[in-house]
Protein backbone atom coordinates (compact mmCIF):
# COMPACT_ATOMS: atom_id res chain seq x y z
CA UNK A 1 0.00 0.00 0.00
CA UNK A 2 1.29 3.73 -0.42
CA UNK A 3 2.03 6.32 1.73
CA UNK A 4 -0.94 8.44 0.31
CA UNK A 5 -3.41 5.13 0.70
CA UNK A 6 -2.04 4.47 3.73
CA UNK A 7 -2.32 8.45 5.47
CA UNK A 8 -6.21 8.28 3.73
CA UNK A 9 -6.78 5.08 5.30
CA UNK A 10 -5.81 6.44 8.77
CA UNK A 11 -7.74 9.50 8.60
CA UNK A 12 -11.14 7.21 7.92
CA UNK A 13 -10.89 5.18 10.45
CA UNK A 14 -10.25 8.57 12.97
CA UNK A 15 -13.13 10.11 11.22
CA UNK A 16 -16.12 8.54 13.83
CA UNK A 17 -14.31 8.94 17.19
CA UNK A 18 -13.66 12.75 15.92
CA UNK A 19 -17.12 13.11 15.40
CA UNK A 20 -17.96 12.16 18.74
CA UNK A 21 -16.09 14.94 20.21
CA UNK A 22 -17.40 18.60 20.41
CA UNK A 23 -14.95 21.17 18.76
CA UNK A 24 -12.19 22.50 21.16
CA UNK A 25 -13.39 26.42 20.67
CA UNK A 26 -17.25 25.68 21.22
CA UNK A 27 -18.11 27.25 24.12
CA UNK A 28 -20.45 24.68 26.44
CA UNK A 29 -23.82 25.48 27.81
CA UNK A 30 -24.19 26.87 30.90
CA UNK A 31 -26.20 24.19 33.42
CA UNK A 32 -28.22 26.40 36.01
CA UNK A 33 -30.38 23.96 36.47
CA UNK A 34 -28.21 22.00 39.45
CA UNK A 35 -29.38 23.79 42.48
CA UNK A 36 -30.79 26.86 43.30
CA UNK A 37 -29.68 30.04 42.24
CA UNK A 38 -29.05 32.73 45.40
CA UNK A 39 -30.04 36.54 44.64
CA UNK A 40 -28.16 38.58 48.15
CA UNK A 41 -30.23 41.77 48.64
CA UNK A 42 -28.08 43.64 51.13
CA UNK A 43 -31.14 45.25 53.05
CA UNK A 44 -33.72 43.83 54.86
CA UNK A 45 -37.74 43.36 53.28
CA UNK A 46 -39.57 45.97 52.04
CA UNK A 47 -36.96 48.39 50.60
CA UNK A 48 -36.42 49.51 47.06
CA UNK A 49 -33.79 46.70 46.77
CA UNK A 50 -36.29 44.02 47.94
CA UNK A 51 -38.80 45.39 45.70
CA UNK A 52 -36.73 44.95 42.49
CA UNK A 53 -35.59 41.54 43.81
CA UNK A 54 -38.93 40.23 43.43
CA UNK A 55 -39.80 41.69 40.39
CA UNK A 56 -37.09 40.02 39.25
CA UNK A 57 -36.83 36.80 40.73
CA UNK A 58 -40.00 34.86 38.97
CA UNK A 59 -38.61 35.99 35.41
CA UNK A 60 -35.02 35.02 36.20
CA UNK A 61 -35.99 31.53 37.11
CA UNK A 62 -37.44 31.24 34.07
CA UNK A 63 -34.94 32.46 32.15
CA UNK A 64 -32.54 29.93 33.80
CA UNK A 65 -34.56 27.22 34.35
CA UNK A 66 -33.94 26.86 38.05
CA UNK A 67 -35.10 28.22 41.32
CA UNK A 68 -34.55 31.44 42.52
CA UNK A 69 -34.05 32.33 46.20
CA UNK A 70 -33.99 35.60 47.48
CA UNK A 71 -31.61 36.15 50.45
CA UNK A 72 -32.08 39.71 52.55
CA UNK A 73 -28.71 40.12 54.35
CA UNK A 74 -29.31 43.79 56.02
CA UNK A 75 -27.23 45.75 58.17
CA UNK A 76 -23.93 47.87 58.19
CA UNK A 77 -25.07 50.24 55.67
CA UNK A 78 -25.34 47.12 53.10
CA UNK A 79 -21.90 45.93 53.91
CA UNK A 80 -22.41 42.78 55.57
CA UNK A 81 -24.57 41.24 52.21
CA UNK A 82 -21.84 42.73 50.45
CA UNK A 83 -19.48 40.06 52.45
CA UNK A 84 -21.56 37.32 52.38
CA UNK A 85 -21.43 37.65 48.29
CA UNK A 86 -17.85 38.07 47.84
CA UNK A 87 -17.38 35.40 49.71
CA UNK A 88 -19.46 32.56 48.38
CA UNK A 89 -18.02 30.61 45.46
CA UNK A 90 -18.12 32.17 42.64
CA UNK A 91 -20.30 29.67 40.33
CA UNK A 92 -22.76 32.04 39.41
CA UNK A 93 -25.07 30.64 41.98
CA UNK A 94 -24.75 33.64 44.47
CA UNK A 95 -25.77 36.76 42.76
CA UNK A 96 -25.42 40.52 44.69
CA UNK A 97 -28.29 43.12 43.85
CA UNK A 98 -25.81 46.12 44.69
CA UNK A 99 -26.94 49.62 44.98
CA UNK A 100 -25.21 53.16 44.33
CA UNK A 101 -24.89 52.80 48.26
CA UNK A 102 -23.03 49.43 48.87
CA UNK A 103 -20.90 49.95 45.00
CA UNK A 104 -20.34 53.55 44.66
CA UNK A 105 -20.63 55.37 48.23
CA UNK A 106 -19.97 52.68 50.75
CA UNK A 107 -16.16 51.98 49.58
CA UNK A 108 -15.09 55.61 50.65
CA UNK A 109 -17.44 55.89 53.41
CA UNK A 110 -16.33 52.86 54.61
CA UNK A 111 -12.29 52.36 53.21
CA UNK A 112 -11.68 49.66 56.11
CA UNK A 113 -13.93 47.46 54.68
CA UNK A 114 -12.52 44.44 52.99
CA UNK A 115 -14.33 44.07 49.73
CA UNK A 116 -14.23 46.40 47.41
CA UNK A 117 -16.67 46.10 44.23
CA UNK A 118 -14.20 46.65 40.87
CA UNK A 119 -11.93 44.07 42.78
CA UNK A 120 -13.88 41.53 44.22
CA UNK A 121 -17.01 41.51 42.09
CA UNK A 122 -17.90 40.99 38.52
CA UNK A 123 -20.72 43.88 37.39
CA UNK A 124 -22.85 41.68 35.21
CA UNK A 125 -25.20 44.65 34.44
CA UNK A 126 -27.57 48.07 36.06
CA UNK A 127 -31.24 47.19 36.11
CA UNK A 128 -33.00 49.87 37.01
CA UNK A 129 -31.98 53.84 38.23
CA UNK A 130 -34.58 55.12 40.66
CA UNK A 131 -34.81 58.95 39.70
CA UNK A 132 -33.46 61.81 42.35
CA UNK A 133 -35.43 65.08 42.72
CA UNK A 134 -34.35 68.34 43.80
CA UNK A 135 -37.89 68.91 45.83
CA UNK A 136 -38.27 72.43 48.13
CA UNK A 137 -40.97 73.91 50.32
CA UNK A 138 -43.47 75.84 48.50
CA UNK A 139 -42.52 79.13 50.69
CA UNK A 140 -39.29 78.77 49.27
CA UNK A 141 -38.77 82.11 46.83
CA UNK A 142 -36.52 80.10 44.17
CA UNK A 143 -38.38 78.66 41.19
CA UNK A 144 -35.30 77.11 39.55
CA UNK A 145 -32.10 75.07 40.01
CA UNK A 146 -30.64 78.77 39.14
CA UNK A 147 -32.72 80.88 41.30
CA UNK A 148 -31.69 78.82 44.05
CA UNK A 149 -28.22 78.96 43.52
CA UNK A 150 -28.84 82.91 43.14
CA UNK A 151 -30.92 82.66 46.82
CA UNK A 152 -28.20 80.89 48.58
CA UNK A 153 -25.37 82.86 47.51
CA UNK A 154 -27.03 85.79 49.10
CA UNK A 155 -28.48 83.84 52.08
CA UNK A 156 -25.20 81.61 53.17
CA UNK A 157 -25.78 78.92 55.78
CA UNK A 158 -29.42 79.89 55.89
CA UNK A 159 -31.21 77.47 53.96
CA UNK A 160 -31.40 74.04 55.97
CA UNK A 161 -31.12 71.12 53.42
CA UNK A 162 -32.67 67.62 54.81
CA UNK A 163 -31.33 63.84 53.97
CA UNK A 164 -32.03 60.26 55.20
CA UNK A 165 -28.33 60.17 57.17
CA UNK A 166 -24.94 61.16 56.89
CA UNK A 167 -23.40 59.47 54.56
CA UNK A 168 -26.48 59.13 52.30
CA UNK A 169 -26.42 59.14 48.32
CA UNK A 170 -29.53 62.59 49.34
CA UNK A 171 -26.59 63.91 51.65
CA UNK A 172 -23.44 63.34 49.24
CA UNK A 173 -25.72 64.43 46.08
CA UNK A 174 -26.22 68.09 47.49
CA UNK A 175 -22.87 68.20 48.19
CA UNK A 176 -22.14 67.91 45.05
CA UNK A 177 -24.70 70.72 43.85
CA UNK A 178 -22.94 73.05 46.95
CA UNK A 179 -19.27 72.40 45.63
CA UNK A 180 -20.33 72.78 41.90
CA UNK A 181 -22.21 76.02 42.48
CA UNK A 182 -20.39 77.63 45.36
CA UNK A 183 -22.75 77.70 47.74
CA UNK A 184 -23.43 76.49 51.42
CA UNK A 185 -26.37 75.15 53.63
CA UNK A 186 -26.69 73.69 56.61
CA UNK A 187 -26.86 69.95 56.19
CA UNK A 188 -30.00 68.49 58.33
CA UNK A 189 -30.13 64.70 58.70
CA UNK A 190 -32.63 62.39 59.57
CA UNK A 191 -32.73 58.96 61.10
CA UNK A 192 -35.48 56.01 59.98
CA UNK A 193 -35.08 56.81 56.28
CA UNK A 194 -36.38 58.94 53.67
CA UNK A 195 -39.58 59.61 55.26
CA UNK A 196 -38.67 61.67 58.16
CA UNK A 197 -36.53 63.84 55.96
CA UNK A 198 -39.66 64.38 53.51
CA UNK A 199 -41.95 64.75 56.43
CA UNK A 200 -39.51 67.95 57.80
CA UNK A 201 -39.88 69.24 53.94
CA UNK A 202 -43.47 69.32 54.09
CA UNK A 203 -43.71 70.86 57.74
CA UNK A 204 -41.05 73.67 56.46
CA UNK A 205 -38.20 72.50 58.79
CA UNK A 206 -36.39 71.90 56.17
CA UNK A 207 -36.17 74.36 53.17
CA UNK A 208 -35.08 71.93 50.16
CA UNK A 209 -33.48 68.53 49.73
CA UNK A 210 -32.57 65.63 47.33
CA UNK A 211 -35.71 62.78 47.70
CA UNK A 212 -36.39 59.64 45.41
CA UNK A 213 -38.59 61.00 42.25
CA UNK A 214 -41.26 58.43 43.17
CA UNK A 215 -41.46 59.56 47.22
CA UNK A 216 -41.80 63.37 45.80
CA UNK A 217 -44.59 63.10 43.26
CA UNK A 218 -47.48 62.66 45.28
CA UNK A 219 -46.50 65.84 47.53
CA UNK A 220 -45.10 67.50 44.60
CA UNK A 221 -48.64 66.74 42.29
CA UNK A 222 -50.53 68.13 46.02
CA UNK A 223 -48.93 71.51 46.15
CA UNK A 224 -46.94 70.31 49.18
CA UNK A 225 -43.39 70.52 47.92
CA UNK A 226 -41.89 71.89 44.40
CA UNK A 227 -39.86 70.59 42.17
CA UNK A 228 -36.71 72.34 40.83
CA UNK A 229 -34.78 69.39 39.26
CA UNK A 230 -34.14 65.83 38.23
CA UNK A 231 -31.04 63.54 39.12
CA UNK A 232 -32.10 61.17 35.65
CA UNK A 233 -30.21 61.24 32.29
CA UNK A 234 -34.00 61.95 30.89
CA UNK A 235 -36.69 63.99 31.97
CA UNK A 236 -39.80 62.28 33.64
CA UNK A 237 -43.00 61.48 31.71
CA UNK A 238 -44.60 62.75 35.32
CA UNK A 239 -42.88 66.10 35.75
CA UNK A 240 -42.35 66.71 31.80
CA UNK A 241 -41.68 70.41 32.36
CA UNK A 242 -39.16 69.89 35.39
CA UNK A 243 -35.52 69.72 33.77
CA UNK A 244 -32.54 67.69 34.62
CA UNK A 245 -29.47 68.77 36.64
CA UNK A 246 -27.24 67.55 33.76
CA UNK A 247 -29.80 70.13 31.43
CA UNK A 248 -29.16 73.14 34.04
CA UNK A 249 -25.21 72.83 33.97
CA UNK A 250 -24.41 69.35 36.25
CA UNK A 251 -23.21 67.04 33.96
CA UNK A 252 -22.02 64.94 36.80
CA UNK A 253 -25.70 64.21 38.79
CA UNK A 254 -27.21 62.25 35.46
CA UNK A 255 -27.80 58.93 37.77
CA UNK A 256 -30.19 58.57 40.89
CA UNK A 257 -30.26 55.34 43.05
CA UNK A 258 -29.38 52.80 40.45
CA UNK A 259 -29.01 48.82 41.02
CA UNK A 260 -27.52 46.46 39.32
CA UNK A 261 -26.24 42.89 39.62
CA UNK A 262 -23.00 41.25 40.47
CA UNK A 263 -21.01 38.17 41.23
CA UNK A 264 -18.37 37.62 43.41
CA UNK A 265 -14.69 37.78 41.19
CA UNK A 266 -13.38 34.68 39.59
CA UNK A 267 -16.66 33.67 38.25
CA UNK A 268 -16.42 31.80 34.69
CA UNK A 269 -16.55 34.08 31.49
CA UNK A 270 -19.11 31.66 30.36
CA UNK A 271 -21.12 31.99 33.34
CA UNK A 272 -20.81 35.56 33.13
CA UNK A 273 -21.74 36.00 29.88
CA UNK A 274 -25.07 33.45 30.44
CA UNK A 275 -26.55 35.95 33.26
CA UNK A 276 -25.54 38.80 31.26
CA UNK A 277 -27.79 37.40 28.74
CA UNK A 278 -30.72 36.23 31.14
CA UNK A 279 -30.79 39.52 33.03
CA UNK A 280 -30.94 41.30 29.23
CA UNK A 281 -34.06 38.92 28.50
CA UNK A 282 -35.40 39.25 32.03
CA UNK A 283 -35.45 43.41 32.19
CA UNK A 284 -36.95 43.18 28.12
CA UNK A 285 -40.03 41.51 29.72
CA UNK A 286 -42.83 43.76 29.46
CA UNK A 287 -44.25 42.50 32.78
CA UNK A 288 -41.14 43.36 34.40
CA UNK A 289 -40.76 46.95 33.43
CA UNK A 290 -44.21 47.70 33.76
CA UNK A 291 -43.99 46.61 37.44
CA UNK A 292 -40.71 48.68 37.67
CA UNK A 293 -42.16 52.20 36.39
CA UNK A 294 -45.10 51.87 38.50
CA UNK A 295 -43.36 51.49 41.69
CA UNK A 296 -40.98 54.70 40.40
CA UNK A 297 -38.01 52.66 39.05
CA UNK A 298 -36.89 53.12 35.46
CA UNK A 299 -35.32 49.80 33.61
CA UNK A 300 -31.97 50.53 32.80
CA UNK A 301 -29.65 47.91 31.04
CA UNK A 302 -26.12 48.05 30.78
CA UNK A 303 -25.00 48.05 27.10
CA UNK A 304 -22.27 45.49 28.18
CA UNK A 305 -19.85 43.35 30.92
CA UNK A 306 -17.34 46.22 29.98
CA UNK A 307 -19.50 49.20 30.00
CA UNK A 308 -20.92 48.29 33.36
CA UNK A 309 -17.80 48.13 34.92
CA UNK A 310 -16.45 51.15 33.41
CA UNK A 311 -19.63 52.97 35.11
CA UNK A 312 -19.31 51.12 38.52
CA UNK A 313 -15.52 52.72 38.83
CA UNK A 314 -17.05 55.97 37.57
CA UNK A 315 -19.28 56.23 40.01
CA UNK A 316 -17.01 55.32 42.74
CA UNK A 317 -14.86 58.30 41.96
CA UNK A 318 -17.62 60.83 41.81
CA UNK A 319 -18.97 59.80 45.32
CA UNK A 320 -15.39 59.01 46.52
CA UNK A 321 -14.17 62.50 45.50
CA UNK A 322 -17.72 64.20 47.08
CA UNK A 323 -17.07 62.13 50.57
CA UNK A 324 -13.10 63.11 50.51
CA UNK A 325 -13.59 67.26 49.50
CA UNK A 326 -16.60 67.46 51.83
CA UNK A 327 -15.37 65.58 54.70
CA UNK A 328 -17.98 63.49 55.49
CA UNK A 329 -17.82 60.68 57.69
CA UNK A 330 -20.44 57.57 58.29
CA UNK A 331 -21.16 58.92 61.88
Amino acid sequence: MTRSKLLVAATAALLPLAALQPPAAEAQPVDFGKRPVRIIVPFAPGGASDFVGRIIQPRLAEELGTQVLLDNRAGAAGNIGVEVAARATADGFTLLLGNVGTMAINPSLYPDFAYKPTKHFIPITQVVDVPGALVAHPSLPPNSVAELIAFAKANPNKLNFASPGPGSANRIEMEILMRAAGITMTHIPYKGGAGPAVTSLIQNETQLGFVTLSSAMTFVKAGKLKMLGIVAPNRNAGVPDVPTMAEVGFKSMRTGSWQGVFVPAGTPRPVVNRLFEAMQKVMAHPDVRKRLNDGGAEVVVSKSLDDFMVFVREENERFGRAIREAKITAD
